[in-house]
């Protein structure tokens, strides 16, 4: 019955209901956020990404596409979305572990062996004897916000390769300022 009940709402969606839109959302609003929330862990933000999902719906004419199954469409797009901010939101995480990590090594010498402009201009001298795409992806993407796509695409690689030269240039000024500082 319930999905008799999708195909009609479907036919009245792709005739631009508006009413039909406001059923859709009633019935399957709650739905989809508790399955958003068992992905993400997150009240809020699950909210968030089914509205969003709802917005995409109406604004970008998304219905036109929905054939008999709409409850499967609509868990698919919200179980696609959460993959997305997880993932979005492990290179945030990932970012700011490294800013943290280089705010650290400035941080963990003492003022007696060092003091925080010698220290910063120990890092300085590690950035300038960096060569090449190692320098690039560090520069493009911590200094100046680039991200990784966009980074790469300027240098002419791929994301992968831009990744391995990120981990390489910040494992060399780890290495640096420790030794450097010892």
């Amino acid at each position: 019955m319930s999905q008799q009940q999708d195909v009609i709402l479907i036919a009245r969606l792709k005739s631009y209901d508006a009413a039909a839109f406001d059923e859709l959302y009633q019935k399957y609003f709650k739905l989809l956020c508790a399955g958003a929330y068992l992905l993400i862990k997150n009240e809020g933000d699950a909210k968030d990404l089914v509205q969003n999902l709802f917005l995409d719906i109406w604004e970008k004419k998304l219905f036109e596409h929905f054939h008999q199954d709409v409850k499967g469409y609509l868990f698919l797009s919200v179980k696609n979305r959460c993959l997305n901010y997880i993932k979005s939101r492990k290179v945030k995480d990932r970012r700011t572990a490294t800013f943290k990590i280089i705010s650290q090594m400035q941080h963990t010498v003492s003022e007696d062996e060092l003091d925080m402009t010698d220290c910063s201009e120990k890092l300085q001298h590690l950035l300038s004897d960096m060569k090449g795409q190692k320098k690039a992806a560090l520069t493009m993407v911590y200094f100046n916000g680039k991200k990784y796509k966009e980074a790469a695409d300027e240098m002419g690689i791929g994301i992968n390769s831009l990744k391995t030269h990120l981990k390489s240039a910040l494992k060399t000024l780890r290495i640096g300022m420790i030794d450097k500082n010892d």
